[in-house]
């Protein structure tokens, strides 16, 4: 069999298997699904890209290492592109090619390293494919793991915008925010608010100039969320007006929901009752009117329903000091929804929060402990740090219960 001449379809770069291995470097899992994608036997496989049936089996297997040459020849043949595994070709590695830049690519000079990345109408959708995967492995990855290939992503996208053709740099705009506010996130999650901060500018300012209102309003919503937890209300308050201002007079449901509710945390956080429950009533009637829609908008991957309400709800009665409310509305939104586990370790500072407020003690401290936990076991210092803060507003007995959280979380500073 001969390398095969037809490229690859648009599709299957963003098909969400092949996005997890392009965004993980996953080399083997992206052969297997290119050979799915053919129908190739094994064999068949082998003969393409010009190894032996059992070299092949054991790659696909994971028992056989790559060197860099390897992956470079492997994905020369089978049309992957190096430049998204963080790779690049040699010039003139191809048959037929001379060093030096042509139509579509150009020479990327790197440390000890010269190479030709090659870019094209599929790029743009690739390069977000990629974050919406490391979207997905962030739920259950420690940042620290993910922060090196979220920034290489940001800085690839830096780089294709600049060479690619005019027509498509708007396409490629889109993808460098979605990709800086992800490594915006990263960050945040690592406690490093400095450079959050410049990934999310970073994210605002290249939506408008892709002219994407909604995508630039969603990050301008993403670190109003952010300003929020950095006990920044009012900042993030001039955010949300300013998300507002990019979305326009009628704004999809799901849009307004989801910044009216970050508001009613906001308002709450500085003790502003009136103004928060009338954001969340704002909010509540945009759920109300955005239920029979069947997808979100992008770039929202989920839906904003009455569950995820509850659970802003009850952050907002935790804020205001109203510990019954917030109980109502934790069970109403952890009944309904089963949150990624960072996410329900803040949850559980939270809830820990009402139980105190409460007089539960040990029930507080049993849900500190529990989000302490998932904190150091997905390496998620927002997480952790939230533990701290419960325990330093604490001011109630210190139980047995207690006490065994103080060394639990001692341990952490070692």
């Amino acid at each position: 069999m001969n390398q095969p001449s037809d490229r690859l379809p648009p599709r299957f770069w963003s098909a969400p298997a092949v996005a997890a291995a392009l965004a993980t470097c996953d080399v083997p899992a992206l052969i297997g699904e290119i050979r799915r994608e053919r129908g190739w036997t094994q064999t068949e496989l082998a003969e393409v890209i010009g190894y032996s049936q059992s070299w092949v089996s054991k790659v696909l297997r994971g028992r056989q290492p790559l060197t860099v040459d390897q992956v470079r020849e492997v994905a020369g043949r089978l049309g992957i592109p190096l430049h998204l595994l963080r790779f690049g070709e040699r010039p003139g590695e191809r048959a037929g090619e001379r060093p030096g830049e042509q139509a579509g690519e150009w020479l990327d000079e790197r440390p000890g390293e010269r190479v030709v990345v090659r870019v094209d109408e599929t790029t743009a959708l690739t390069l977000t494919s990629i974050t919406g995967a490391r979207r997905r492995l962030e739920a259950a990855t420690p940042s620290r793991k993910l922060v090196r290939g979220a920034v290489a992503h940001v800085d690839l996208a830096g780089r294709v915008l600049r060479r690619i053709d005019h027509r498509l740099a708007d396409e490629v705009r889109a993808g460098l925010s979605e990709a800086a506010g992800f490594a915006a996130w990263i960050h945040g999650d690592m406690l490093d608010r400095g450079t959050a901060r410049v990934y999310y500018r970073l994210a605002v300012d290249s939506a408008r100039q892709a002219g994407h209102r909604l995508l630039a309003a969603y990050m301008l919503g993403s670190r109003a969320a952010f300003e929020v937890e950095a006990d920044e209300p009012e900042l993030a308050l001039t955010l949300l007006a300013r998300a507002r201002r990019e979305l326009g007079g009628d704004p999809p449901h799901t849009a307004r929901a989801w910044l009216s509710s970050i508001e009613a945390i906001g308002h709450a956080a500085g003790r502003d009752a009136d103004a928060a429950h009338s954001a969340l009533r704002v909010a509540e009637a945009a759920v109300t009117r955005g239920e029979r829609a069947v997808t979100p908008p992008w770039p929202w991957v989920f839906p904003f329903d009455h569950a995820k309400l509850a659970g802003y709800r009850a952050v907002v009665s935790v804020r205001l000091g109203r510990a019954g409310e917030a109980e109502r509305a934790f069970s109403e939104s952890l009944a309904a929804s089963s949150p990624a586990a960072k996410q329900h370790g803040v949850l559980m500072t939270e809830m820990a929060t009402a139980k105190a407020m409460a007089g539960r003690h040990d029930e507080a401290f049993d849900l500190a402990a529990d989000a302490l936990s998932l904190g150091v076991a997905y390496g998620s210092d927002r997480v952790i740090q939230r533990a701290r803060t419960f325990r330093r507003a604490y001011a109630g007995p210190v139980t047995a219960t207690v006490r065994t959280f103080d060394e639990r979380l001692h341990a952490t500073m070692l």
